[in-house]
């Protein structure tokens, strides 16, 4: 047993270098379906012109054109690395790099004016561990292919090691990255949109949380006037340390959203890793969030390509579909502030203030 995670560590540690470049192929734009997105990063620039796993000590600034293939299946992500096919890879067309925040605000400000109002939306993805600058522009653009979403796309990707003995790095790097993302959303603020949703994934929702709170430190009520909703997907945080940076803020922003998943592997190593832990992305009893107005969703009857079930929001197809075709996901969402219960329809259970959704492939029928 031993011997085979080593052999599978060794195998990734091999694929890190390559994951850390893609070619520019503006060629692709003529083939796949072409997606926008602002990225903010503390990722140090490398020799070839993107971003490293080394920390910067100021923000780059960057907009991609990335080009989702003809042969794209919902919720996977092809990534041809260094040689990418257009017909089947995700591929990035063009860069445009920016010198300062206030024409990469002034950029984003610009498209939301072009937009309906009714659209005039910003939706921020932070990256989990192990990902390269590259896997969190593709997963971005995948999300906002897949759920069809209106708006502006940003994502903010953080310093990670991208690599799988990288985890004490990368809960630094999280540390190291939270006045970044503080940077960014306060400047969000002045951009014009109507609304901004902030969405964290793994242990990218430790700096989701840990920024929101300094936020509210300095600034109370400052995410429930500033956000339009919050999802922290298979969250790699501790329970206890959720509810000490949830006690600081004078309110959480609504509609807030926890994905969960008893059964995804990722989590229960991380659980291991710190001392058998329960970790937040695990959580089964609602209880212990009862005094926070939270939304519980539990998605472990889904699974996903690789069978880790770490990231089935966004990799399985079953329930990008419940998801995507959702009225009143959509309505919670991007229309209803104050929504948080009746997300979707599946087996739900209210502990005070908490509700815990259970979703079923079973759903995907009846929507």
């Amino acid at each position: 047993m031993r011997l085979i995670l080593i052999l599978a560590l060794s195998l990734s540690l091999a694929a890190c270098a390559e994951r850390g470049f893609s070619p520019l192929r503006p060629d692709a734009e003529r083939v796949g379906t072409a997606h926008e997105i602002f990225v903010a990063t503390h990722r140090a620039p490398d020799a070839a012109g993107w971003y490293s796993a080394d920390r910067a000590s100021s923000l780059s600034y960057t907009k991609l054109s990335v080009i989702v293939p003809p042969a794209h299946v919902p919720g996977q992500i092809s990534n041809g690395l260094t040689n990418p096919d257009p017909q089947t890879d995700f591929t990035i067309a063009t860069k445009q790099d920016f010198t300062a925040p206030a024409p990469f605000h002034g950029a984003i400000a610009a498209r939301l004016a072009a937009l309906p109002r009714d659209q005039r939306e910003v939706l921020v993805y932070v990256h989990g561990y192990n990902n390269s600058f590259f896997d969190g522009v593709f997963r971005t653009a995948q999300m906002k292919h897949d759920y069809d979403l209106p708006g502006v796309t940003l994502h903010y990707s953080w310093p990670s090691a991208a690599n799988p003995l990288g985890y004490t790095y990368d809960r630094d790097s999280v540390l190291f990255a939270r006045d970044g993302l503080e940077k960014v959303l306060r400047d969000l603020g002045s951009a014009g949109a109507n609304r901004i949703v902030l969405v964290g994934h793994s242990l990218g929702t430790m700096l989701v949380m840990e920024s929101l709170r300094q936020i509210e430190i300095r600034t109370p009520g400052w995410s429930k006037s500033a956000l339009n909703g919050v999802v922290l997907v298979s969250p790699d945080l501790d329970v206890d340390l959720f509810k000490a940076q949830a006690s600081r803020f004078q309110s959480l922003p609504e509609p807030f959203a926890i994905f969960v998943s008893s059964r995804d592997r990722a989590l229960m190593l991380s659980s291991r890793i710190n001392g058998a832990v329960e970790r937040l992305g695990s959580l089964t009893d609602p209880g212990r969030l009862s005094e926070y107005p939270v939304t519980i969703i539990d998605v472990s009857s889904f699974s996903d390509g690789d069978g880790a079930r770490h990231f089935t929001l966004g990799s399985s197809p079953l329930l990008i579909g419940l998801l995507s075709q959702s009225d009143d996901l959509n309505t919670a969402f991007q229309r209803d502030t104050a929504g948080r219960s009746g997300l979707l329809s599946g087996t739900v259970l209210t502990v005070r203030n908490a509700t815990q959704l259970i979703l079923s492939p079973g759903l995907v029928t009846q929507n």
